[in-house]
């Protein structure tokens, strides 16, 4: 691995550097943002006004063409502007899925027209985007799909249900997978749109998570009409659409949430145990170093995405592994930071609680994680299949007619 920037990748970095100096406020200097909270519309409006700042100063389309607004330089540059960003606390939750997947994919198969109309007001922070997949029948198999998509004149008509989807309603627009075809096997009927979330029948019901906020939405389909003027990729495509989107989507799935390693050394400072600080007793400071040394561990392993990057190669699966390994990571923290404060974990209060309930709601959220982006089993079945060149498993259901495989009733 090597661990220098060139030249050109340092001056990059001191240029993004200076930049967020002078325009953000470092994570250290401020208090944590409460993920316990529904996102209100003045911090939409703050997002908003970050990602035009950012789009102002040459750092929101990195890696996209310049006609768009990018600057069309290698993936590498991101990855070391998306590092520097990590320092500071600045609202970009919003766009990741749209800037992250939503619009490369546009990017690979919209038309001209469209990526006019779309891609400059998406990079700009002026429209929010969504990805609908998941739905409640379909688990992690993403093409055992029943929201239907039926052909209209010009037009398609979908009638369906989608679930967990990050900000819907919120959204502006979003990429959806339909079935058009339930009479051939479930990767081969399927259709890819875009759609406008306010569209007449479109409905977005918020889910109650145990954390308290509502990130994710159920999102119902009654007979909302689609021109076929937004189809991406062929009648019949949407699975090689949906694989373009999740493999944006493995690259757009930033390192974890807080609390993190540092954090737990913090609180261990913080709080007594036998009579001393925490930090002090040999079995806290074992954990601590096992979880450092796993972090080290994930460094070094995106350092190896990095080096590829920047020899202008195709990384391997570090991604996935990095996933695997950073939301039960988080979770396995979160959890022992409670074990520390024993009663006082239960309290929720961020003014009350020590570190602002910083690992509470890390640990009422730390579960989403290990299913948002892939679920930990899909993500070791890659790992297993695809890396270690095991046997894959056993699908019963691959080349029968969709209509044909046994289903549950809905």
């Amino acid at each position: 691995m090597d661990f220098e920037d060139t030249q050109e990748e340092a001056t990059f970095r001191a240029n993004a550097r200076a930049f967020l100096a002078a325009n953000a406020q470092l994570k250290s200097e401020a208090k944590p943002v409460s993920r316990g909270r529904h996102i209100k519309a003045e911090e939409i409006a703050r997002a908003k006004s970050w990602q035009s700042k950012k789009y102002a100063a040459g750092f929101a389309g990195i890696t996209w063409p310049k006609r768009w607004g990018g600057l069309e330089l290698a993936p590498i540059f991101n990855v070391i502007y998306q590092q520097e960003e990590e320092a500071y606390a600045v609202p970009r939750g919003v766009f990741e899925i749209g800037l992250g997947m939503c619009i490369p994919t546009m990017m690979a198969y919209a038309t001209p027209e469209q990526l006019e109309r779309f891609v400059g007001p998406a990079l700009r922070g002026e429209e929010i985007w969504c990805q609908l997949f998941s739905e409640p029948a379909g688990g992690s198999d993403v093409a055992a799909l029943r929201t239907r998509a039926e052909r209209d004149g010009t037009d398609w008509i979908i009638n369906g249900q989608k679930i967990w989807t990050s900000g819907a309603h919120y959204c502006d627009y979003g990429i959806i997978v339909t079935r058009s075809d339930p009479n051939v096997p479930k990767h081969a009927g399927l259709t890819f749109f875009f759609l406008d979330m306010k569209s007449p029948g479109v409905e977005c019901r918020p889910i109650k998570q145990i954390s308290g906020t509502s990130h994710f939405n159920e999102v119902f389909f009654t007979d909302v009409r689609v021109p076929d003027a937004q189809r991406l990729g062929a009648v019949g495509a949407g699975w090689k659409v949906s694989i373009t989107t999740l493999m944006n989507e493995r690259l757009a799935v930033g390192d974890v949430p807080r609390p993190d390693v540092t954090d737990l050394v913090t609180l261990a400072k913080m709080i007594d145990l036998d009579g001393e600080p925490a930090i002090n007793n040999p079995a806290v400071r074992e954990r601590i170093a096992e979880w450092h040394c796993r972090t080290q561990g994930l460094k070094f392993t995106r350092f190896r995405t990095m080096t590829a990057l920047s020899r202008g190669q195709t990384p391997g699966p570090e991604n996935s592994i990095a996933k695997v390994v950073n939301a039960s990571k988080l979770q396995d923290i979160a959890s022992y930071g409670m074990d520390l404060l024993g009663a006082a974990g239960m309290v929720m209060d961020p003014d009350l609680a020590p570190l602002h309930a910083l690992f509470q709601e890390g640990l009422m959220f730390s579960p989403g994680l290990r299913i948002a982006g892939g679920t930990d089993e899909i993500l070791r079945n890659i790992i297993a299949e695809r890396v270690l060149n095991l046997p894959g498993d056993i699908r019963v259901d691959k080349d029968k007619a969709f209509n044909q495989v046994a289903h549950g009733k809905r």
